[in-house]
């Protein structure tokens, strides 16, 4: 693999700290991102779960937006992070999200949800979780529950509507890595 990736985590309000620490698990090097020029020679960024208006108003005030929108590197972004990157915020990404769809944090619940092309399901944590309400083509469903899409792709980008990094399962920051790992090597 040579050197670590490195992996900015979106890191103005959230879940950030828990995302560096699995991606340090799996020998990537975590980067805090809370400036535009923080963004210049990374591999990869993680937009974290978190509170949705706040994060987006803060990456307004902290000047982010536009060099978010402009990074071309693979992006994953977890529950509020998939809010952001969607049709009304960054418009990144090529789905319309429900906000707080699932309930309200007292509504939060874990389920095991079926991964495209693994053999053992993958337990998914919402808290506050989004909901997707449509998909654009270019789209990829990679699990679902109870037949609503919740791990997403679309070209660089994954979402999940649920928090991975709250788990043991690595499997979803691996499929990030493969993905900045491509990405990588396309560019050497």
């Amino acid at each position: 693999m040579g050197e670590a990736p490195r992996i900015g985590i979106l890191a103005v309000q959230g879940n950030f700290r828990e995302h560096a620490a699995v991606l340090r698990r799996l020998g990537a090097e975590p980067v805090e991102v809370r400036k535009p020029e923080q963004l210049e020679q990374l591999d990869g960024l993680v937009i974290p779960g978190g509170e949705s208006t706040a994060i987006m108003r803060l990456v307004r005030l902290y000047g982010l937006e536009d060099a978010i929108r402009g990074f071309a590197r693979p992006v994953l972004g977890t529950c509020a992070g998939m809010i952001l990157l969607d049709r009304e915020h960054l418009g990144l990404l090529d789905v319309e999200v429900a906000r707080n769809a699932y309930g309200r944090q007292v509504a939060s619940f874990e389920a095991d949800l079926e991964l495209a092309g693994e053999e053992w399901p993958l337990r998914g944590v919402f808290i506050r979780a989004p909901r997707v309400v449509e998909t654009g083509p270019e789209v990829e469903v990679l699990a679902e529950l109870d037949g609503e899409p919740v791990l997403l792709r679309q070209g660089r980008l994954l979402v999940a509507s649920f928090h991975p990094e709250l788990t043991d399962d690595t499997r979803v920051h691996e499929r990030f890595l493969e993905l900045v790992e491509e990405e990588r090597h396309v560019r050497a």
